[in-house]
């Protein structure tokens, strides 16, 4: 059995790759090819440590991700998520590897986004805002921009000196406030873990693509009522959004589709023109396809994994 530290991962793992795989396996999650139970989040301390519980078996992998979710290190030199990934044979059960999987969860989130993004997207979508301005903000720069060409970045953060300073590593533009980091962008990226909802729809422009992957609790929101209800809602994961994600339980926002059924053309995309939201909470189907994707990718190349 292998062991792939963080640098592993990083040296075998690339959006391209990891973009497809993802499409795919969302494609065979919806279409009932994997076996998944609704992540297990343990509350350890309320709004601060949360351990989760993530097994999924499918046709060409088998396993289960435990991963941290620590908010309260947000501001410290320890990530707010840490992780590690068991890989197992789903034929056999024997066991492959043990993957750190802090950089999955970071990559796969943002590969995910880039996927809708690609299909749900207009083809001409210049500008792009990230609400956030911590890993998954940089994470989903560097996927989005391997689907859409932007002329114009933009960043905002409740900390101004941590959007200044992302703005300044990525050739983005600092904002001051929401409303105008948003106005007439083409796609919107929320990355925060906020409680109350500080996106509005009043300031989404029609057709405006909103990949929304933070606040992952079921009392916690990031957009509001009317965005919610204006939308054309699609989710990683039907089942488990109605049960973890407080953009969608507490809106009581119709789901129009999940997007592996938009992947595999069960499901009829959103119409040019309808502001969509991409409600993304992460489901063990990506883990586990990005870890198969690693594993694969090792054995064709020679270097040994570190031990």
């Amino acid at each position: 059995m292998k062991f792939f530290a963080e640098a592993d991962v990083r040296r075998l793992l690339h959006w391209g790759p990891l973009i497809d795989a993802m499409e795919t396996a969302l494609a065979e999650f919806s279409a009932g090819k994997v076996i998944q139970p609704v992540r297990n989040m343990i509350t350890i301390e309320e709004g601060k440590r949360y351990l989760g519980i993530m097994p999924a078996v499918g046709e060409k992998a088998m396993g289960l991700k435990l991963v941290s979710f620590y908010p309260g290190n947000a501001g410290t030199a320890v990530p707010t998520h840490l992780g590690l990934i068991i890989l197992s044979r789903p034929d056999t059960g024997e066991p492959l590897a043990v993957m750190d999987g802090r950089l999955i969860t970071e990559m796969r989130t943002a590969a995910v986004s880039a996927a809708v993004t690609r299909c749900v997207a207009p083809a001409r979508a210049p500008i792009l805002a990230l609400l956030g301005s911590g890993v998954q903000a940089a994470a989903h720069l560097e996927a989005l921009s391997c689907v859409r060409s932007f002329d114009d970045v933009r960043v905002w953060s409740r900390s101004a000196d941590n959007a200044r300073r992302f703005a300044e590593q990525h050739r983005a533009k600092a904002m001051e406030d929401v409303e105008t980091a948003v106005r007439d962008a083409d796609v919107i990226v929320t990355a925060t873990n906020a409680i109350e909802p500080f996106l509005k729809g009043a300031w989404i422009k029609p057709g405006a693509l909103v990949n929304a992957v933070g606040s992952p609790r079921p009392t916690w929101r990031e957009l509001d009522d009317q965005l919610m209800r204006q939308c054309a809602l699609i989710v990683d994961s039907r089942e488990a959004v109605q049960k973890e994600s407080g953009d969608v339980i507490l809106s009581g926002a119709p789901i129009l589709a999940e997007v592996g059924e938009l992947f595999a053309g069960t499901q009829t995309k959103p119409s040019n023109g309808t502001t969509t939201v991409f409600k993304s909470v992460g489901i063990a189907a990506e883990d586990l396809a990005a870890a198969a994707l690693v594993f694969r990718l090792s054995m064709a190349t020679s270097p040994e994994p570190a031990s």
